[in-house]
Formats: C-alpha cells, sequence, structure tokens
C-alpha cells in the first residue's frame, strides 16, 4: 500500500487528523518493513529526495526507515554549524553512524601536497584541524583526503616525499582524536592527473607515514576503472583499508546496473570480518522515486549472500 494512502485511511479511521494537510516525512509511517542489511551502506542526501523532500533531516530518517545503518556527506564541513547539530541529533537518535566528509580543499588542477609547497601545507593542515572539530561535532571518525594533481615539474620519487611528511604532520594533529584521514585514489579517466591514482600506491604511503591515522579509502568505482583485480588487491592492501566507497561501472550508478560483480565483492568483504561503512557515492540509474526504489532493491539484492 502507498504510504499516502495508508495515511488517508488511517487518518479516516482515528478522526484524530485533518485531511487535505501537509505532512513532513518525520511524522509519516515508513512505506516499507525496514530492511536488515548485513554490511553498513551509507547513502549520502539527495539519493532520497522524491521520498523524503528536500529536508536533510527528513532524508535522514527515511534512510533510517529503510534500514540503512550509515549515512556519509561529502559536504558536511561546509554546512553551517547549526544544521552540523540538527543532523547529528537525528543520526543518534536513528542509529545512523557517521561516514566520511572531505576535509579540505582539493586542488584537480594544480599541485598542492606533491609539490612541496610550504604554504600549501600549511593550508591543508590548517583544513585538517577544522576538520576535526567538524568531525566531534557530527560523531565522525572517517575524514577523505585527495592530495591533488601531479607536480609536472617534480620527478615522482620526490612528490611521494613531499605527501608523506604532510601526511605526518596532518597525523600528529589526528591521532590525540582517534580520527582517520582515508586517502583516496581516484581514476585517470574522470580526474586525470591526479598524484594518487592505484590501491598500491596509496599501501605504499600509508606504510611510511605509519600512523593510525591514515589509512586507505578503497573506492570501487575508481579501482575497477583504473586497475581492475579488486578482490586480490583489497586482500593485499586489507590492513590499510579502513573505509570503502561503492559505484558500478560503466555509468557510476547502483550495483547490479554494470560490469561488477558486487554480490561476490560483498561477501568476500563480509567474510573477512569488515566492520567499517561503505559509501553509497554513485547516483541512482532511473529517476524520481522509481529511481529510488530500484536503489534500495540493488542493494537488497546484493546484500543477499548468507
Amino acid at each position: 500500500m502507498k504510504r499516502r494512502n495508508f495515511i488517508q485511511k488511517t487518518t479516516l479511521a482515528s478522526g484524530a487528523i485533518t485531511l487535505g494537510g501537509s505532512f513532513a516525512y518525520g511524522t509519516r509511517m515508513p512505506a516499507t518493513q525496514k530492511h536488515s542489511f548485513n554490511l553498513k551502506y551509507a547513502p549520502h542526501l539527495g539519493m532520497f529526495k522524491h521520498h523524503a523532500g528536500e529536508n536533510p533531516l527528513d532524508q535522514l530518517r527515511f534512510m533510517a526507515d529503510q534500514g540503512f545503518t550509515a549515512f556519509e556527506d561529502n559536504e558536511m564541513r561546509n554546512r553551517d554549524v547549526a544544521m552540523q547539530d540538527k543532523m547529528a541529533k537525528v543520526m543518534q537518535d536513528r542509529g545512523l553512524q557517521m561516514g566520511v566528509f572531505v576535509a579540505h580543499k582539493i586542488y584537480w588542477k594544480e599541485a598542492n601536497l606533491a609539490s612541496g609547497n610550504l604554504e600549501k601545507r600549511a593550508e591543508f593542515l590548517s583544513f585538517i584541524r577544522n576538520a576535526v572539530e567538524v568531525a566531534k561535532r557530527v560523531n565522525a571518525r572517517w575524514m577523505t583526503v585527495v592530495p591533488g594533481h601531479v607536480d609536472l615539474r617534480l620527478p615522482m620519487g620526490y612528490q611521494t616525499a613531499n605527501v608523506i611528511e604532510t601526511l605526518k604532520q596532518a597525523c600528529a594533529i589526528l591521532e590525540p582524536h582517534n580520527l582517520v584521514m582515508v586517502l583516496e585514489p581516484l581514476n585517470f579517466r574522470d580526474h586525470p592527473g591526479l598524484f594518487l591514482t592505484e590501491s598500491p600506491q596509496a599501501y605504499e604511503i600509508c606504510k611510511a607515514v605509519n600512523s593510525p591515522s591514515c589509512k586507505i579509502l578503497f573506492d570501487i568505482y575508481h579501482q575497477q576503472i583504473q586497475e581492475g583485480n579488486l578482490i586480490p588487491n583489497i586482500d593485499h592492501c586489507w590492513n590499510e583499508i579502513a573505509y570503502i566507497q561503492i559505484g558500478d561501472n560503466p555509468g557510476r550508478k547502483e550495483p547490479t546496473t554494470g560490469e561488477i560483480n558486487y554480490s561476490n565483492v560483498f561477501k568476500h568483504l563480509y567474510t573477512k570480518g569488515f566492520d567499517g561503512i561503505l559509501g553509497m557515492e554513485h547516483g541512482n540509474s532511473k529517476p524520481n522515486k522509481v529511481g529510488e526504489q530500484a536503489v534500495i532493491e540493488a542493494y537488497k539484492k546484493v546484500d543477499a549472500f548468507l
């Protein structure tokens, strides 16, 4: 039964609510019974706006009603403090664990961390200090870091050393708060010219930084394009992976829309005991409510591996 029909029938039966009024999502009954997922899949704002409306708080409530137990928000650091506080309250009340937010300004077209430029390093460390306060406010543990563009004037060895030194200094800020920056390699097709592109490179850097506050964000979509060999690479990087993101290829939509066998990948992660968050960093393959329901059904399908 559709949610609106259910509400109208309940209203007529009880006589407690006047028909024709407007309802915030938080006052409505869930459309379906809450699903129990095996892993912590994390939607983002906008993914279910046609069901829940534009209000971020109602979107969080809708996610929880569908059985999702985590949430990620790349733009959290740019939201005003009042909204951060409100979102944190809803997440706490509804059992949603906060995933990643982007910790800093990303340099897509020019070198910053790889260059060794001390002003760029100071700017990055300032972003990290500010990100600590955001993380505390929204009960986050992880924050995304992208080292930016390559420096075309420096050999890769020097660039790697520059990135490692900057990340070590960032870890000195994060470690006392038990916070983790997760380094995200990005593929050459969508983001040409970036310094960090492959999981072995991220693994090497994390080993060199040697801190619990510097780990890998393994984005399955990016790594399918960049290197493939997903499960073996996950295994090789396993003790440095702290966070995973999802998207099928081609198209960067929900699982089952592309070539990646997400049922096998998720089964592998579950068997290995992965207890972290898997961010749903992809679009919807279909528009409107139909597309949103398709996302939910896709995750139910690929999660049904037990």
